[in-house]
């Protein structure tokens, strides 16, 4: 596997078979729930390091996978779903003291719903081929899934909480 593919496929899970970016968009929420239970105070600082980390990535190593492998938008490529995701969980944790709720499983779906169909301006955003091109609307769908589930946790309180 080169440096590239490592990267962009999140160290093999956009390999992983049926939905390769589902796998990708469930490393943060994982580690949100793992972290709610071990070490909460560190919840939103991992979730930052996603974000950052997976934006870099994209940015860095994306080229060079559209380049390998000639495709516009390489199905094995999730790291930007992993960008994307962090900052929906980083946006949830700062609202809610990070904690395994039902929140995490609505900013999966919404993110999940908005990365797949992909509202504007995301669209306007994925159309050129190139690092950019990939991360833009990922970041975008976490914004509006960040956004979605903050609403959803200010209306419903109770919703939020185990």
């Amino acid at each position: 596997m080169s440096r590239a593919e490592c990267w962009t496929t999140c160290f093999g899970l956009g390999t992983l078979p049926w939905a390769p970016g589902t796998w990708g968009s469930l490393l943060p929420v994982v580690t949100y729930q793992v972290l709610g239970y071990l070490g909460p105070a560190a919840t939103p600082y991992v979730m930052a390091f996603f974000v950052v980390a997976g934006s870099w990535a994209c940015l860095t190593h994306a080229p060079a996978m559209i380049q390998q492998t000639g495709q516009a938008r390489p199905p094995t490529l999730v790291v930007d779903r992993v960008a994307g995701q962090g900052l929906t969980m980083l946006m949830v944790t700062l609202l809610s003291p990070p904690n395994v709720c039902n929140s995490m499983a609505l900013a999966f779906a919404l993110f999940r719903l908005f990365d797949i169909f992909r509202p504007w301006p995301c669209k306007l955003l994925a159309e050129r081929p190139s690092g950019q091109g990939i991360l833009a609307p990922a970041l975008m769908a976490g914004l509006y899934a960040g956004i979605l589930s903050l609403i959803a946790m200010l209306i419903f309180p109770a919703y939020c909480r185990v």
